[in-house]
């Protein structure tokens, strides 16, 4: 995330890391481990309107070897089944967007620093 936020001239470490303590949700956070090591985390938070997918991390390790995707569609299954919504928000021009894209979110609502997302629960948007 830093390389993207310095692409933007919004890297500050302090409110990096400010940000991330004031909307850690540690009951609602997992932590991703592969091949027996830390590889990363995600927090699915639950809203009014649906779920809100925050906090994806994985090292730079892990990365480009599918462990996204794979995390990504386990935690959608569980969301569809519940039938709601999951939005997210990404930073402009991460290439966490095409990951994102892929697994069927769609731009709600965008300005020059984040891109808002929302993806419908599969079993809803194929009869759509």
């Amino acid at each position: 995330m830093r390389p993207d936020l310095e692409r933007l001239g919004r890297f500050d470490e302090h409110q990096v890391r400010q940000r991330l303590r004031n909307s850690f949700s540690p009951q609602h956070t997992s932590v991703i481990v592969a091949d027996g090591t830390f590889a990363g985390c995600v927090t699915v938070r639950p809203a009014e309107d649906g779920r809100w997918l925050e906090h994806f991390y994985l090292a730079p390790a892990f990365q480009g070897r599918g462990l996204g995707s794979a995390v990504l569609r386990t935690l959608l299954d569980g969301i569809d089944a519940s039938g709601m919504p999951v939005r997210l928000n990404v930073l402009q021009g991460s290439a966490a967007r095409r990951l994102y894209e892929r697994h069927g979110f769609t731009v709600e609502v965008q300005d020059p620093i984040d891109v808002y997302m929302v993806r419908r629960p599969a079993h809803f948007t194929a009869s759509a």
